[in-house]
């Protein structure tokens, strides 16, 4: 979960190291380093903290024309500065950077210190530097020392080396995405595609068990057992260039504020309004596929996995047909019984989700038709399933989710509507939905000009010691993704249940003054959502109430923030706005970093 750049060419490394790493810092920001290598030795600087104090910390020039840099999350060993990479050999003639885990790293260092090597940092990635030098000592070139260095290995990686004697990188993948960007006399390395958009267009993405070996000429790729192959050059589609923040205060403010026109991107030539269906060209599913089909399976973790409950609920709605929603850590583990005739679909924003992938493989393995709904257009994700539906939020710059939500659930939802078209879903409630569909980003701006009283709705979640959320059907996973936001951003306990089952234990935490969160839009559930919000006032919480503007219930909240009325079965996408400000400013009210919340990391690649 880590953020890799890497650069060869005619340029000077460092100012192009640090931009990438900015761009990247989504991935970790508990230490940043950078290696740069001049004619006659590597330079090292790196410390705890973010990209802003590695700045602080950089001599105001350093010369070199090649570099490797990272931003990290920690996984093996404490946030401390001897844990910080890149990692260098014993001798210092490699330097790496690493993401991913490295299971048996703990054996391969108790070889490494009978051959007399001392490890000095607590990580695994120490370990793959000093084998690779060691190998170097004993002859070995250098593509030789990676290979024979990744065949003893067991776990993941995505790996930028740097040779002292040596005037080339060399990357190398296995469950952790790196991608080689293709410039002119000029080669650029990252974990994600976007910070590569500024610099050029056409791009490698490594697959699993790729080495390539990187000049300022070009790609020579390698298999770990020494087989070579073409590079297969992709040319990345504008929409995937810097997020540029603007006069917004914060990349979460300026995202929530653009799920409007993300929306608009997300619907727009997905919608047949005469047939009252949905049309995912991208999905290829004939229409037999559709009729046959058993049943769907929806796989995600945290916000995708929220937002994937939602698909399911409404592919039941529209369809009739059984669906089911797994977190996909424990899909795989579980010994899942596949259904080749079903439907299964990887939901991810970021599309590098190390869980989900493995759950995708495991489909795929057994003989499963899988599809992606991602964000980011060539991921892990969207290649491996081959067909799908890009979600089309733009570039998520801050780490907690917020446009990717809304634009996962509207696909999901015109996906529903594609199956239930084939099913039970008539023409006229396909027609009536789609129109609602169409209204939602309008629904949106106009809440967005006057959000409610939110302030009123911070002053009590600020000094809470826990927090409540409740809805049903829909809104119980609209509570949940609300519950999610305000737990990452603000670092408050948080509880999200169905509103019915909150009598089964939760009502166990409410005393005078607790604050407890209702989604209660006009659904064919309010009446019973009101009973469990009657149940928490008796016992003295404080209501904070998500209501449809002009319905008959806008006095029952302490504080009531109204939405536009939409089509019940796209309440969702207008509810989870007001909980997203309310952990936007609650955060900024206790003085959190709202982009950058401690401990988190925005693409989650390790397992």
């Amino acid at each position: 979960m880590c953020g890799i750049f890497g650069y060869i060419g005619p340029q000077q490394a460092l100012p192009l190291l640090v931009e990438g790493l900015r761009r990247l810092e989504y991935r970790g920001y508990d230490s940043t380093g950078v290696a740069i290598h001049d004619e006659n030795a590597i330079h090292v600087h790196k410390t705890v903290g973010k990209v802003s104090d590695l700045q602080r910390i950089l001599p105001e020039r350093v010369e070199g024309n090649m570099g490797i840099a990272h931003t990290r999350w920690a996984t093996h060993g404490g946030v401390t500065q001897v844990n910080t990479h890149p990692h260098q050999a014993h001798d210092g003639s490699v330097h790496l950077v690493h993401n991913g885990i490295i299971e048996n790293f703990r054996s391969l260092r108790k070889r490494l210190e009978q051959q007399g090597i001392e490890c000095v940092s607590e990580t695994d990635s120490e370990v793959l530097v000093q084998m690779m030098a060691l190998e170097l000592a004993n002859g070995a070139e250098p593509l030789e020392a990676v290979q024979r260095t990744v065949q003893r290995l067991r776990g993941t990686w995505g790996l930028c080396i740097m040779f002292r004697d040596e005037d080339l990188l060399i990357c190398a993948r296995n469950g952790s995405p790196l991608i080689i960007g293709q410039g002119v006399d000029e080669m650029f390395v990252s974990s994600d595609p976007h910070p590569l958009t500024t610099h050029t267009q056409r791009v490698v993405y490594l697959e699993d068990g790729d080495l390539a070996v990187v000049r300022r000429s070009g790609i020579t790729m390698h298999s770990a057992q020494g087989v070579s192959s073409t590079p297969n050059v992709t040319v990345l589609e504008e929409e995937w260039g810097e997020s540029d923040l603007g006069d917004a205060p914060h990349y979460m403010y300026k995202e929530i504020y653009e799920q409007p026109d993300a929306l608009r991107q997300c619907i727009a030539g997905r919608v047949d309004r005469e047939m009252g269906s949905g049309r995912l060209g991208g999905m290829r599913l004939a229409h037999d596929t559709l009729v046959q089909a058993p049943h769907v399976r929806l796989l995600g973790c945290g916000t995708a996995y929220y937002a994937a409950e939602i698909g399911q609920m409404l592919i039941e709605k529209m369809a009739r047909i059984p669906a089911v929603t797994h977190i996909s850590s424990e899909f795989r583990n579980n010994d899942p019984v596949i259904n080749p005739k079903a439907l299964y679909l990887a939901v991810s924003q970021s599309g590098e989700t190390a869980d989900t992938i493995s759950a995708v493989k495991e489909i795929k393995l057994k003989g499963g038709q899988i599809f992606g709904v991602v964000n980011v257009v060539g991921s892990t994700i969207a290649r491996l399933c081959e067909k799908g539906v890009y979600i089309h939020s733009g570039p998520e710059q801050s780490v907690a989710s917020t446009k990717a939500f809304t634009n996962m659930v509207a696909a999901l939802t015109i996906f529903a509507t594609q199956l239930g078209r084939t099913r039970h879903l008539s023409k006229d409630q396909g027609r009536e939905l789609i129109e609602h569909l169409q209204q939602a980003p309008h629904l949106m701006e106009r809440y967005f000009d006057d959000v409610g009283p939110i302030t009123e709705a911070v002053d009590l979640l600020a000094d809470a010691s826990s927090v409540l959320y409740l809805g049903r059907g829909l809104s119980a996973s609209v509570a949940k993704e609300g519950a999610l936001k305000l737990m990452e951003l603000a670092y408050i306990p948080c509880l999200a249940y169905p509103a019915g089952e909150m009598k089964h234990g939760p009502i166990a935490l409410l005393e005078e003054g607790s604050p407890v969160v209702v989604i209660a839009p006009n659904d064919h559930l309010k009446a019973k959502t009101l009973s469990a919000l009657h149940e928490c006032k008796a016992r003295g919480a404080k209501i904070i109430l998500i209501h449809e503007a002009g319905d008959d219930i806008a006095s029952e909240g302490d504080v009531c923030i109204p939405v536009p009325a939409i089509h019940p079965w796209l309440t969702p996408l207008l509810t989870v706005l007001p909980l997203q400000l309310m952990a936007y400013h609650t955060a900024l009210r206790l003085g959190r970093d709202v982009d950058r919340p401690r401990n988190l990391a925005k693409s989650v690649t390790v397992e």
